[in-house]
């Protein structure tokens, strides 16, 4: 087993040698990620990994094709919504809300809560690299942007000011979403 360390995360996978072993192929499901999170550790087993590996790359005539204007405003040109107008800003739903882009899982509906701002808020994505972080100093502000780890759209914005367990704040724009409802036995 291979180990490399960068920063805060610990990655596992396999050696070449290892992977052409079918048994192990089969245990593919198994590679962990683990990172170190606000003093906690979390697992996260490849396949709620797997989509932030393959990424997603497209023209901006491709994305112009795909998405309405707004979202294609909000989530390549890294605009925001109005405040109270988005579609899932007072929306309760149980499920998962994906990437409205290409559909990467983001945020469970039990992290949302109202926090009063306009936008749909979150204190936490579905796992640590369901979202990325990018620091964001535009309009004269110090502040962290979110994007989709595989198409890289534009979510909104994370900050320090949410409940616990994180306080955390994911502000996300409707435009960026998608929701999926959870499946009812």
């Amino acid at each position: 087993m291979q180990i490399k360390v960068t920063k805060k995360i610990v990655i596992l996978r396999p050696k070449a040698e290892e992977s052409k072993n079918r048994s192990f192929a089969s245990l593919r499901m198994t590679w962990f990620l683990i990172l170190l999170v606000t003093g906690n550790w979390f697992l996260v087993t490849a396949s709620e990994t797997e989509s932030s590996m393959n990424k997603v790359t497209k023209s901006d005539a491709e994305w112009k094709k795909e998405l309405t204007p707004e979202q294609y405003h909000v989530m390549r040109e890294k605009g925001t919504e109005p405040a109270f107008t988005g579609k899932y800003c007072q929306f309760h739903g149980e499920g998962v809300y994906k990437c409205a882009a290409c559909g990467a899982v983001l945020f469970d509906s039990k992290t949302k809560f109202d926090s009063g701002t306009g936008w749909p808020s979150f204190w936490a994505p579905m796992s640590p690299a369901s979202v990325a972080l990018e620091k964001d100093d535009s309009f004269f502000m110090e502040r962290t942007e979110t994007h989709c780890p595989v198409c890289g759209a534009h979510l909104g914005h994370v900050f320090d000011d949410g409940p616990q367990p994180t306080g955390k704040r994911y502000c996300i724009n409707s435009a960026s979403l998608k929701f999926e409802e959870k499946n009812k036995p």
